[in-house]
């Protein structure tokens, strides 16, 4: 467990990835609200800009299957865009009920670091505009900060736009 703020919080798998790989990153927890898992209200908990909070989204691609976007928490992926950059001619969001299964992860709590199976991932070019992210530490009411450059180490991605 790590402490922070007198608050003891618990590493996840996310953060564990990290800590093999030897990268920096902050440990950041929020109050969650059942009613709104939204990247909005997180950014409003950590009082940071929604677009440095970036939201962790499962599309599934009628060529390739299941690849991952990330995206800036007040953006909303643009399916035709990820579907190019997919090498796909369509794309949707993965149903719900197939987040659990599909990711080891939940709504709210997805994190692109420590799926059950690494899937493609893009990230959201404005990422790069940051020098520190926010991205879910993979449950709800953590998140992780960590460089756009750190998460790169971390997980093969390709930087596009996605919205």
């Amino acid at each position: 467990m790590i402490l922070f703020s007198k608050m003891k919080i618990q590493k996840t798998n996310a953060a564990r990835i990290l800590d093999r790989l030897k990268i920096a990153y902050e440990l950041i927890p929020y109050e969650v609200e059942e009613d709104d898992l939204s990247a909005i209200h997180v950014a409003a908990q950590l009082n940071e800009p929604v677009e440095q909070v970036f939201k962790t989204i499962l599309l599934r691609g009628d060529k390739t299957g299941v690849f991952v976007c990330i995206i800036p928490g007040d953006g909303e992926v643009n399916l035709k865009q990820a579907a190019i950059v997919s090498q796909n001619k369509k794309a949707e969001t993965v149903a719900m009920k197939e987040l659990l299964p599909l990711t080891g992860y939940i709504r709210g709590g997805c994190s692109p670091l420590g799926m059950k199976k690494p899937y493609p991932v893009y990230l959201h070019e404005t990422a790069t505009n940051f020098s520190e992210i926010y991205i879910s530490a993979g449950q709800r009411g953590l998140q992780l900060r960590l460089s756009p450059n750190d998460l790169l180490k971390a997980v093969e991605m390709k930087i596009c736009n996605l919205l």
